[in-house]
């Protein structure tokens, strides 16, 4: 049974890590109104994913995840699957 849930839990987060990630590329603008690139972007990127993960890293009993079932949780999600 734990078998299947993780993957359920898996297939259902590689396709939320998608969304999310488009999630994160309209949220990068800047102050100005304008699109951020280069070094900005990238860090916003990464700050972005690590947030909406952290959302996601949930077991099956509806708590959050801990220690190293949460690391290997955030490692995969915020590398997109």
């Amino acid at each position: 049974m734990k078998k299947f849930f993780l993957i359920a839990a898996l297939a259902t987060f590689a396709a939320g890590s998608a969304f999310a990630e488009d999630s994160c590329e309209t949220k990068a603008v800047g102050k100005d109104g304008k699109a951020l690139s280069g070094a900005a972007k990238t860090s916003f990127m990464k700050k972005c994913m690590a947030e909406t993960c952290e959302v996601k890293a949930v077991g099956s009993d509806g708590k959050k995840l801990a220690g190293a079932a949460k690391t290997s949780f955030m490692k995969k999600c915020e590398a997109g699957g």
